[in-house]
């Protein structure tokens, strides 16, 4: 943990207030204490969670930015996740909705923005699938995770390497049995990921009413175990969130970890998801005020993912606008970076 900032007022700067008379000096003492007091009291991630904040909400201001995302073929680029290839380039993979069915796609860029489809990975033969996300094996390789029907459940994939992942060779995979609800659990993310052992971050349909957040484990691709994470929701329901706590991510940035989350203000109206920015450090979370180019206001499955970009660090955000809420020609997958 990093030692709070500590704003020290020197005696020069009091000199003006000497001839003050003693009621005035005790109320000056009286607010620098208590200044101090809630500098002192400041969590060591407020200021570095700050900066974040204005990176994510500043759209208009990121270095650039795609709206209603596409690939070289045309398939809607929906809930895109997007990781730094090992090999070069980035890899993202998405769900494409053709005729109501979800199906998992493949892509690789060289800038983020423009996306060359590779294949399908889900969704034809397997059932409509959906929500995938990525990273890379600390130990080699690739491992996926996405919503899979029938029964919403999630499924668990692992690529021994890149010409497998293109090639769609999985090497192990797991459907998990629904733990939590038995109606439906999904929306993953990957907090740490090897070809043995899988942290995961998923929803769970709670009461069959509305989603909300649990953390699991996989084991050994066999191994599924999962709980309740209140906390995280309360982090939420302190903003007036009614409807689902749903998709979130997670990222390091300048040594604290963070997260982003959507939580929906009124279930079932698409055009009240809002994303959130959550404190790892203290469990806490800001409403994101996201600026865009037309004016959207509702932004979901939001991903993050600290990367590098030309060769200099960025944060790189992808969020889902929903039609509802929507500026002119914004709603689809917004995709945009900053460079620090």
């Amino acid at each position: 943990m990093k030692t709070p900032l500590l704003y020290v007022i020197g005696v020069c700067l009091l000199a003006g207030a000497c001839a003050k008379n003693n009621a005035a000096n005790d109320t000056a003492g009286n607010e620098l204490t208590a200044k101090s007091k809630a500098t002192a009291l400041a969590a060591p991630s407020d200021l570095t969670r700050a900066e974040l904040r204005h990176i994510i909400e500043n759209v208009t201001g990121a270095d650039a930015h795609i709206y209603n995302a596409k690939d070289n073929v045309g398939h809607t680029m929906d809930c895109a996740k997007i990781i730094a290839n090992p090999s070069g380039g980035f890899i993202a993979v998405y769900h494409t909705y053709v005729n109501g069915q979800a199906k998992v796609n493949l892509a690789s860029s060289t800038d983020v923005l423009h996306w060359t489809w590779i294949r399908e990975l889900a969704g034809s033969n397997t059932g409509s699938a959906s929500q995938p996300t990525i990273a890379v094996a600390a130990d080699g390789g690739f491992v996926m995770a996405w919503e899979q029907e029938p029964n919403n459940h999630l499924k668990f994939v692992y690529f021994r390497n890149w010409t497998d992942l293109q090639n769609g060779a999985v090497n192990k995979s797991f459907n998990a049995p629904q733990t939590l609800s038995s109606c439906a659990e999904g929306t993953p993310n990957l907090y740490y990921a090897s070809s043995t052992r899988l942290d995961v971050g998923h929803h769970f349909y709670s009461n069959c009413d509305v989603d909300r957040q649990a953390r699991g484990t996989l084991t050994n691709f066999n191994t599924w175990t999962t709980s309740k994470q209140p906390n995280f929701d309360n982090a939420l329901l302190y903003w007036g969130v009614k409807g689902n706590i749903g998709d979130r991510d997670a990222a390091v940035y300048k040594g604290y970890n963070f997260g982003v989350i959507e939580g929906q203000g009124t279930k079932g109206d698409f055009g009240t998801w809002r994303t959130y920015l959550y404190d790892y450090q203290t469990g806490n979370a800001d409403t994101l005020h996201i600026v865009t180019d037309h004016g959207s206001k509702a932004f979901a499955n939001p991903t993050i993912a600290n990367t590098v970009i030309n060769g200099q660090n960025a944060i790189l955000v992808t969020l889902f606008v929903p039609s509802e809420n929507s500026g002119g020609g914004e709603a689809g997958e917004l995709i945009y970076y900053k460079k620090y």
